[in-house]
């Protein structure tokens, strides 16, 4: 697929909608010409990026635009362009939350007062878990 030449204004409005926190802009700042973002992964890293100032319609070349999506955004030209025309935010292995993930005091109950295994209260949905809960109060056991 053939992409457009990406700008600066490009670059920014993915960084914004990707949720990057600015670091440092270049409006008033003396000896910096860059406005510069950074992003937190879960496994610790910090990616850096830098945008020339002014953020505008400028585009970049191929070479320097290379470095900036391998070396500082970390994504492909597909995710980036899915972004910035799309909204949809790249995947950085953020771990979806379970569907339907059982309360932890629930969990440490059946394990430790019910005694039922591990593998067995992880295979429950919530109402069977508390049902069997329930059942524990009522009958003793």
């Amino acid at each position: 697929m053939t992409w457009p030449r990406p700008t600066r204004e490009d670059h920014e409005r993915f960084c914004e909608i990707e949720g990057w926190h600015l670091v440092r802009s270049a409006r008033g700042s003396t000896g910096t010409h860059h406005v510069t973002y950074e992003l937190g992964l879960l496994d610790g890293r910090i990616l850096r990026t830098r945008i020339s100032h002014p953020v505008g319609g400028t585009d970049y070349g191929r070479s320097i635009w290379a470095h900036v999506l391998r070396d500082q955004l970390h994504v492909d030209e597909a995710a980036f362009w899915a972004c910035v025309r799309d909204g949809v935010v790249p995947d950085r292995g953020t771990p979806a939350p379970p569907a339907a993930a059982l309360p932890a005091d629930l969990v440490h109950l059946l394990i430790s007062k019910v005694g039922l295994a591990e593998a067995e209260v992880a295979a429950m949905s919530k109402e069977e878990a508390v049902a069997r809960l329930q059942r524990y109060w009522i009958e003793g056991g």
